[in-house]
């Protein structure tokens, strides 16, 4: 099975700017494509920007809604997978009304959408106050051969998160992020070594700079099940591009004995 190339967009887009924000993802999309990617993954809540305060209803639409139709065109047009962030309505398109998430949607290069995840731990006020909990933990679609599981941000900082994905056999996980100062400690450490007590590569996609009252760090990172970081980025806008080697990721597991040498039933008392 060939290696998967996957690029990573590091940007902050143009806040509540939808259509700026789908023409930089678009402008990403086919410089991605150029490198040979076939998956493009954004930041949380690129589609809209973080800062959107009170502009999250407003902004929300359904899973299925018009940027989700822009998206899968973007896809078909340049022949790559896209994982965006956005603030998703559970609910009819137009209407004002509905649970929000925040979400992150993956669109295959078909156009298809493949998998639509909700953020199951929220961070901070801003997000406690402006979006509802998602409540599956492990949300999985199968691409280019590989299985592919998806989480958002603070997600990852949880070990149970990561281990449940490795338990259900996740090769790639996506996890797009809004990753602020002064923890960047996890896009440079936390990451590498969830990636390598699981078994599975992470493509974690943060935005960059001041936005509001945040400031975003950067350092996205593509970290393979060896805790090496196979793509990295600086501190600005930027897009890189790593590869998901399935032979590679093989053998790392038939050399880590974590997963076979758990022993569950000493476990108990963590649920």
């Amino acid at each position: 099975m060939p290696a998967l190339r996957t690029a990573l967009l590091q940007s902050s887009g143009s806040l509540s700017d939808v259509a700026a924000n789908l023409k930089t993802l678009d402008a990403a999309a086919e410089r991605a494509a150029a490198t040979g990617a076939g998956l493009l993954v954004c930041p949380e809540l690129f589609l809209t920007g973080y800062a959107i305060g009170d502009d999250v209803a407003k902004l929300a639409e359904p899973a299925d809604g018009p940027s989700a139709q822009a998206i899968a065109e973007i896809a078909v047009r340049h022949g790559l997978a896209v994982v965006y962030g956005y603030p998703e309505r559970d609910g009819h398109d137009g209407d004002d009304g509905g649970t929000v998430y925040n979400s992150a949607q993956l669109i295959s290069s078909d156009g298809s959408r493949l998998a639509n995840y909700r953020k199951t731990h929220l961070f901070g006020g801003f997000e406690r106050e402006a979006f509802a909990p998602g409540e599956r933990t492990v949300v999985q679609a199968e691409l280019n051969g590989l299985r592919v599981g998806m989480m958002i941000c603070y997600d990852v900082e949880f070990p149970e998160n990561v281990r449940a994905h490795a338990l259900a056999a996740t090769d790639l996980l996506l996890v797009p992020t809004a990753q602020m100062h002064p923890f960047q400690f996890v896009a440079e450490s936390v990451v590498p070594v969830r990636a390598f007590e699981n078994q599975l590569y992470v493509a974690y996609v943060n935005r960059t700079g001041p936005e509001g009252d945040f400031e975003f760090v950067g350092l996205s990172c593509l970290a393979g099940p060896d805790g090496v970081a196979r793509a990295r980025a600086g501190r600005g806008t930027e897009l890189v591009v790593g590869d998901v080697d399935p032979e590679f990721l093989a053998a790392s597991r038939a050399n880590n004995p974590y997963l076979r040498d758990r022993r569950p039933g000493l476990y108990a008392s963590l649920v």
